[in-house]
């Protein structure tokens, strides 16, 4: 397939600067992806269409203020994106400055502490932290929440909370699990009246989730990795769940990434690791049968995940109709609804 296959326009307008008024105030796209059909409803209703017993997958990843402003020994200013942190003083980052540091200098950020540049790892810079404080002590001091780059105004303490699901736990993603954002407590506990069952994975969402497909034949394409952990918990709340006849949900594609990546060997297995998993249409899904996931970036791998699920045409005509119906797109847009084709 040809990454010209997932290209849209989409109007500035319709890609949301700031979130709406309430978490659960966003509509609701559904699709049916065996037929087509599509439903415009609101997110506030969602109960109705998760049936007792059914099973919500969450991502409880939380995201860091991976954002640093800095300068290198020379005086050059930087700018810095932790994408990985890797231990209490080593992270992996994506470094923005006037020319490349070479391994062995040093950069000073918000005039607090300093950092080595230990090696390059392609696009990533390895760098070693150097202060008694832990890097994440560090970055929630002095770091400031990564917005994506479609969002224009600087982060803001509004955006501190409204760019973090109320359920983030584990510590490490540069980029918000969006679909998770349109939660809030009153929410998860009408779903949980409801009948409906929790389960949760971590993923953490790196900044390549926003990076178009830059290849022609997206069988090309070298996806970026991310790190996972699908509890034993998870895996046999899911297996209980397929066993009395009900759905799993994903809410999000890093969930559904996670778990899929957590069956790749045919079998859902517990455990932990990195991720590269692309999928693309064609891919067989083990674990999901229903995704709530928000509409996606033209030529992104996540559009190609949304199209695997429901079937590229279906998909087609939906962002069609949700750009005719003014929807609003990314991450503090609405959110789609996703039967699966097949």
């Amino acid at each position: 397939m040809r990454t010209t296959d997932f290209d849209f326009y989409l109007p500035d307008e319709l890609i949301a600067q700031f979130p709406a008024t309430e978490r659960t105030a966003s509509k609701l796209l559904k699709l049916d992806g065996k037929t087509g059909q599509l439903r415009d409803e609101k997110f506030i209703d969602l109960p109705q269409f998760i049936a007792p017993g059914d099973l919500l997958v969450f991502n409880n990843t939380k995201v860091i203020k991976a954002r640093l402003a800095g300068a290198k020994a020379t005086g050059g200013q930087i700018e810095a994106l932790i994408e990985r942190v890797i231990d209490t003083h080593h992270a992996l980052a994506h470094i923005k400055s006037s020319r490349s540091p070479k391994p062995g200098s040093r950069l000073l950020f918000a005039n607090a502490f300093e950092a080595e540049v230990i090696e390059r790892q392609d696009d990533l810079f390895l760098l070693k932290i150097h202060s008694e404080t832990d890097l994440l002590d560090l970055l929630d001091q002095y770091g400031s929440l990564p917005l994506p780059p479609y969002i224009t105004h600087a982060a803001d303490a509004h955006d501190d909370e409204r760019y973090q699901t109320v359920f983030a736990k584990q510590p490490g993603a540069v980029a918000a699990p969006t679909a998770g954002l349109h939660f809030d407590d009153a929410m998860l506990e009408r779903l949980k009246v409801h009948g409906v069952n929790f389960a949760y994975v971590t993923l953490h969402v790196g900044a390549g989730t926003f990076q178009p497909v830059r290849v022609d034949d997206i069988r090309e394409h070298k996806m970026h990795t991310e790190l996972y952990s699908v509890p034993a918990e998870t895996v046999t709340l899911i297996q209980a769940t397929k066993a009395q006849g009900k759905k799993v949900t994903a809410i999000g594609t890093t969930a559904l990434r996670a778990l899929e990546s957590a069956a790749r060997s045919g079998e859902l297995m517990a455990g932990a690791g990195e991720t590269d998993i692309f999928i693309t249409p064609g891919y067989k899904f083990k674990v999901v049968e229903r995704l709530l996931t928000n509409f996606h970036l033209p030529k992104s791998t996540l559009l190609m995940l949304v199209s695997a699920f429901a079937g590229l045409t279906h998909i087609q005509q939906a962002y069609q109709h949700a750009i005719t119906q003014k929807y609003r797109f990314f991450s503090y847009g609405d959110a789609m609804l996703i039967e699966r084709d097949h």
